[in-house]
């Protein structure tokens, strides 16, 4: 088989590439090859869904503002045959509090995204009580305050992006990428698990959790590592008022779903690898009394569901790594280490992609401090909103 493109990985950031390769006037042939098409351990179809404005580096709030308009037009991007899946769109906005300590970043990250028209209100303890009274704000020293952003359903997501990259054309292989072949400093082919060889002009790694694994194929060092994290479904009888998506520095992320709520935090020092095991102590032990310290009202409530899923976590700075391998294969490019914020971006991240492999350099948005290369010189852009 030939490839003009080929992309390793499926998933929601994959198939948006794929998405926006085929739209490009000058797409070739994209195969997209992806090994669990059910998406049985991807991270997509586990993740919370969460989609906000609310970071510190102006290109993360650039790729949610494009992706946003994404989500908001889903059916007329993805609609094949007039029928679209619905994303189930919840605006009840994203509120990041913090002690008052951490006060000044969060002034600073609520400069730069008023500077690039973000709808924020910093909130001191007493705006924050009034506007949502079943908090403790005791230990709050401001909070940023986003009405517009909320969560959606990241499966049908996926699978809106996945049907129209193959309605436009792209060409998905369920299999498994196990070898890479180069010469002469350019990515040729690919193997794979089933013994069929891909020949291809482009290679993309777009594989997530598993992007290390395939960039080594090639050669190329990468400091993306699967990281364990879980999510808690809880449900609680007291009466409360319609609350955000709630984030805090010690990494508590809390958001209303259905009759109950969602809730994790992830364990920073979680030893970095594939691992898919339920701490089912973890909600009693962690979880449970960061939100009841938190919501006083969720001192009571009842666990229904526990779950796990893994981050593509940069091991650098947090933040996605995009583009060609600088100082290796020039073709073999890289769209991974999101630590958690792939789903909100991946419409942006598929738009810039196909841009920069198709056209050359950005045309929409300027993504290059994103690059290999500060993974090269050891240069960290960090995000240092909550994330």
């Amino acid at each position: 088989m030939k490839a003009e493109i080929l992309v390793v990985g499926g998933g929601v950031i994959g198939s948006s590439i794929a998405l926006y390769l085929r739209r490009h006037p000058r797409a070739g042939r994209v195969v997209v090859v992806e090994p669990d098409p059910a998406y049985a351990l991807a991270s997509t179809p586990r993740a919370s869904g969460g989609f906000r404005r609310l970071f510190s580096t102006p290109e993360n709030i650039q790729m949610s503002q494009y992706s946003i308009g994404f989500f908001d037009n889903f059916e007329k991007e993805v609609s094949v045959n007039g029928q679209a899946p619905g994303l189930q769109i919840k605006r009840q906005g994203y509120l990041f509090i913090v002690q008052p300590e951490f006060l000044p970043t969060l002034e600073a990250s609520h400069r730069t995204q008023s500077a690039l028209d973000v709808n924020v209100q910093l909130l001191d303890r007493a705006a924050l009580k009034s506007l949502f009274p079943s908090l403790e704000t005791d230990d709050i020293g401001a909070a940023l305050y986003s009405p517009d952003d909320g969560w959606l359903d990241p499966n049908s997501l996926l699978q809106g992006i996945k049907k129209k990259a193959q309605d436009l054309g792209a060409a998905y292989v369920q299999d498994r990428v196990v070898a890479i072949g180069s010469s002469q400093g350019l990515a040729r082919s690919a193997s794979l698990e089933s013994g069929q060889c891909i020949q291809a002009d482009i290679i993309v790694n777009a594989a997530g959790a598993w992007a290390q694994q395939v960039s080594a194929m090639a050669g190329m060092p990468l400091p993306v590592f699967p990281m364990r994290r879980f999510d808690h479904y809880f449900e609680c009888k007291a009466s409360i008022e319609p609350l955000p998506y709630i984030k805090d520095p010690a990494r508590l992320a809390m958001r209303p779903e259905g009759r109950g709520f969602t809730a994790g935090i992830p364990n920073w020092n979680e030893p970095r690898g594939f691992n898919f095991d339920v701490d089912h102590d973890y909600f009693e032990n962690v979880v449970w009394p960061a939100i009841a310290h938190r919501v006083p009202s969720f001192e009571a409530v009842k666990l229904k569901s526990s779950w796990s899923g893994l981050y593509d976590q940069n091991a650098l700075d947090t933040n996605m790594i995009l583009g060609p391998w600088l100082g290796g294969l020039s073709n073999f490019y890289v769209a991974a280490g999101f630590s958690g914020h792939g789903l909100m971006h991946a419409p942006a991240v598929g738009r810039a992609m196909a841009e920069l492999i198709l056209d050359g350099d950005y045309q929409t948005l300027d993504l290059s401090n994103m690059s290999y290369k500060r993974i090269i010189e050891q240069t960290p852009y960090a995000e240092k909103g909550i994330i």
